[in-house]
């Protein structure tokens, strides 16, 4: 059974900075690429960020320069490293495997 898990949202002041995380078990975490979406109140969920099994990076333009992301291999996490936060950032972050596997989703707040 695979299973993701998100988690170090927060509520952070515009211009901080916040690190998820991405717990995966039941995957061959090695081989998958993992994907990064957020959904605002309102709005439809939209894809964030990738991070491919070698470890290739591609970012949404609306992030790119602020955030980062990187695969720990040996703990099977992947982490989303978010700087410079906008209010418009403020959303459910939620972990992809596969194209197939969700977690549940981080609440991410940026407000003063």
């Amino acid at each position: 059974q695979v299973r993701v898990a998100e988690s170090g949202g927060g509520l952070v002041q515009p211009g901080g900075s916040l690190r998820l995380s991405c717990a995966v078990s039941g995957a061959n975490f090695k081989i998958a690429t993992m994907k990064w979406f957020r959904q605002a109140p309102g709005k439809e969920r939209e894809w964030v960020a990738t991070i491919t099994a070698d470890g290739s990076t591609d970012f949404e333009d609306s992030v790119k320069g602020r955030f980062t992301a990187s695969r720990d291999w040996a703990r099977s996490t992947g982490h989303l490293y978010m700087n410079s936060l906008k209010p418009d950032d403020t959303a459910v972050y939620y972990c992809n495997i596969l194209d197939r596997f969700w977690g549940q989703g981080t609440q991410v707040t940026v407000s003063s």
